[in-house]
C-alpha cells in the first residue's frame, strides 16, 4: 500500500500499477468449480482472488474488484489483470455430497494394496518437481514472498522425499516370524478424513493430506474461504488426477471452498466424518478437540507455536542468529519460526549485536522480488500492544518497532512491520512478558537474557524453562558442548522436534515437520505424520498348525 501523495500522484501509480499487472497476467483466468465424487459440479456464487502484488499496489482497485465481482460474477472486471482466479463455494447441500461421497468410497480405496497408495507419495513428489515453478507462481499469487515459495516447496519435497516414503511404509506394516505364526502389526485408516488448511499457508499444508489418503482414507478438502484458489488448484489438477490414474474410487478425495463455521459444525454433527485434521489458532483448536470427542471423533490438531531458541555461551553466534532472523521470514506469520531466544549472559551481548547487524538483510517488497522476506501484516494493533507492554515492563527496545512501507520506508500507515527484537533480562520473570507467554504471529522477537550462575546452575534452568512452555512445537539448541546436547537430548520433553546446531525451521528427511505437545497439538499432542496420525493401529496373527489349547495353557 503506497502513502502520502497527492490523489494525482496516487492515480498515476494505480494506473502505472496496472500496467506492470496487465503484463504479468497472461494466463486465463484460473476457474474451479466444486470437485466432489470425481466430477465439478457448480457451487452458491464464488470467492475471487487477487494478486498478491495488486494488494500492495493499489489495495483499493483490489477489494473492490473482489466485492464487484463477488456480487456479479458476469461483470467485466474478471478481465482485470490483477483478477488471478476465482472458486465455487460449497452450500450446506454441497458439504453433505462431500462427506456422502467420501465415506462410500473409503472401504474401496482402503482395499487397496499398500504399496499401490503409496504410489500416489512417489507421483505426487513427480509432479512436485515438473510443476515447480507453477506451485511457486501460486504461492506468489498469494502473497508469499518467493524465496518463502520456494522453501515451501523444498519442505514438500522432503516430505515425500524417498527416504521419508520408505519410512512412513515400514511405520503402516511389519511382520514377524515367531514360531508357526506370522505375526503382523500394521495401520488401518480411520475412514473419512475432514481436512481444514490454515488461512495462512493453506497451499503447503493441504498437501498434507496427501498423506492421509496414502494411508487409505477418504478425504473432503475445505479451501478456506479468503484464499481458496491454491488449494483447488493443488486437489483438482494435481492430486485428483493421479488419483485416477491409481484407480481410486470417485469421492476419495472432495474439495470444496466453504465457510469456516458453517463447515465446522457439520463435519462435527455428521457420523461419516471420523478424523478432522485442522490447523489453524489454540483457542479454536482446543475448542474443537472437545467438541470431536464428545462426538466420537478423532481430532488431529495443528495449532500455534512459541518456539525457543537456546543459545550456550560456547555457540557459534553467527550461525544461531542467523537462525533466530527466520523469526521475520514471512513477518513471523509461519507457526514454524522461532518465537524467543534465551542466551547464556556470557554471549548475550555479542549476539544482541550480531542480531542487529543481520536483521538489515529482512526486507519488505512485492511478493515475486528475489531476497524478500517479509510480507504484509493487515491487522498490526496487537503488534504495537505487546510491544508497549513489554517496554513499559522493563524491556528494551533492541532494534525496529516501526510499520514501513514497500520500499522500507519508516512510516506510520504502511503495511509491513519492521523487524524488532526486545531484550529482556532475568529468566526467572520472563514469562510475565506475553510476548514470551504467547505466540505473537508477528516479526517480533524477545531474547532473554538469563542471570548470570554457574553453568551446572544455568543448565536446569534452561531445561526447565523449555519444559515448562506451554507450547510445544520446536525447540532448537545452540552449543559446541557434547555435555550441553546430552543434557537437552535426554531431559527435553516438550516439543514434537529438537533442533541442535541447525536451521530452526529447516525440513529434514524421516523427522516430522510438524506436530507437537500443550497447546500446539491438544491433549494427544504428539510429533505429526499425518499418514500415522489418520490411521489406527492393528495386530494380526497368522498360525499353521497351532493348538489353541497349548497356545492359551502351554504344552
Amino acid at each position: 500500500m503506497l502513502s502520502d501523495g497527492t490523489t494525482e500522484e496516487k492515480s498515476s501509480v494505480r494506473s502505472a500499477s496496472s500496467g506492470r499487472a496487465a503484463e504479468e497476467r497472461q494466463a486465463p483466468l484460473r476457474s474451479y468449480k466444486l470437485y466432489v465424487a470425481g466430477k465439478d459440479i457448480e457451487g452458491d456464487g464464488w470467492v475471487y482472488t487477487v494478486s498478491g502484488r495488486s494488494l500492495l499496489e493499489d489495495v483499493f482497485t483490489s477489494v473492490t474488484l473482489k466485492r464487484s465481482l463477488e456480487k456479479d460474477a458476469e461483470s467485466d472486471a474478471a478481465q482485470h489483470p490483477y483478477v488471478v482466479g476465482r472458486c465455487a463455494i460449497a452450500s450446506d447441500d454441497s458439504l453433505a455430497l462431500a462427506s456422502e461421497a467420501a465415506a462410500a468410497a473409503a472401504p474401496g480405496w482402503a482395499a487397496f494394496p499398500l504399496e499401490r497408495r503409496m504410489r500416489l507419495g512417489h507421483r505426487f513428489r513427480e509432479e512436485l518437481e515438473r510443476r515447480r515453478d507453477e506451485f511457486v507462481d501460486m504461492l506468489i499469487a498469494e502473497a508469499h514472498p518467493a524465496k518463502l515459495a520456494r522453501w515451501e516447496y523444498s519442505s514438500l519435497l522432503q516430505i515425500f522425499s524417498e527416504e521419508s516414503l520408505g519410512w512412513y511404509q515400514e511405520q503402516m506394516h511389519t511382520e514377524f516370524r515367531h514360531g508357526n505364526r506370522r505375526l503382523i502389526v500394521r495401520r488401518q485408516p480411520d475412514g473419512v478424513v475432514a481436512f481444514n488448511p490454515p488461512q495462512n499457508a493453506p497451499l503447503p499444508s493441504a498437501a498434507l493430506g496427501v498423506l492421509c489418503l496414502m494411508s487409505g482414507n477418504a478425504v473432503v478438502m475445505r479451501a478456506p474461504r479468503s484464499i481458496a484458489l491454491s488449494t483447488m488448484w493443488l486437489m483438482r489438477d494435481v492430486v485428483a488426477p493421479i488419483l485416477d490414474e491409481l484407480g481410486a474410487p470417485p469421492g476419495t478425495l472432495n474439495a470444496l471452498c466453504a465457510n469456516p463455521k458453517q463447515t465446522m459444525d457439520r463435519w462435527i454433527a455428521d457420523p461419516l466424518i471420523d478424523d478432522i485434521f485442522y490447523i489453524g489458532g489454540s483457542q479454536e483448536g482446543l475448542r474443537l478437540e472437545r467438541s470431536c470427542v464428545e462426538n466420537g471423533k478423532k481430532a488431529i490438531l495443528e495449532l500455534a507455536g512459541n518456539d525457543c531458541v537456546v543459545v550456550w555461551s560456547d555457540a557459534d553466534v553467527p550461525k544461531a542468529v542467523e537462525a533466530i532472523t527466520e523469526a521475520f521470514y514471512g513477518s513471523g506469520q509461519i507457526c514454524m519460526v522461532p518465537n524467543g531466544v534465551l542466551v547464556h549472559p556470557a554471549v548475550a551481548d555479542e549476539l544482541l549485536a550480531e542480531l542487529q547487524e543481520q536483521v538489515k538483510r529482512i526486507r519488505p517488497g512485492y511478493p515475486e522480488e528475489e531476497d524478500v522476506l517479509l510480507s504484509p501484516v493487515r491487522r498490526s494493533e496487537r503488534f504495537f500492544r505487546l510491544l508497549d507492554q513489554a517496554l513499559d515492563q522493563g524491556g528494551t527496545l533492541v532494534t525496529g518497532g516501526r510499520r514501513m512501507e514497500v520500499d522500507g520506508t519508516p512510516s506510520d500507515t504502511g503495511v509491513f512491520l519492521q523487524p524488532t527484537v526486545v531484550r529482556v533480562d532475568g529468566l526467572a520473570r520472563a514469562r510475565e512478558f506475553d510476548i514470551v507467554r504467547e505466540e505473537t504471529f508477528f516479526p517480533l522477537i524477545p531474547v532473554v537474557v538469563a542471570e548470570p550462575a554457574s553453568d551446572e546452575e544455568l543448565l536446569t534452568r534452561f531445561v526447565d524453562f523449555t519444559n515448562a512452555n506451554p507450547y510445544g512445537l520446536r525447540n532448537s539448541l545452540w552449543t559446541g558442548s557434547d555435555e550441553i546436547i546430552d543434557t537437552f537430548v535426554r531431559q527435553v520433553v516438550n516439543g514434537g522436534l529438537l533442533k541442535i546446531n541447525d536451521s530452526h525451521m529447516g525440513c529434514v528427511p524421516y523427522l516430522p515437520t510438524h506436530g507437537g505437545t500443550g497447546l500446539t497439538g491438544g491433549a494427544f499432542g504428539e510429533a505429526n505424520y499425518p499418514m500415522l496420525k489418520t490411521s489406527h493401529l492393528q495386530g494380526v496373527s497368522i498360525a499353521s498348525g497351532v493348538s489353541p489349547y497349548e497356545a492359551v495353557f502351554g504344552a
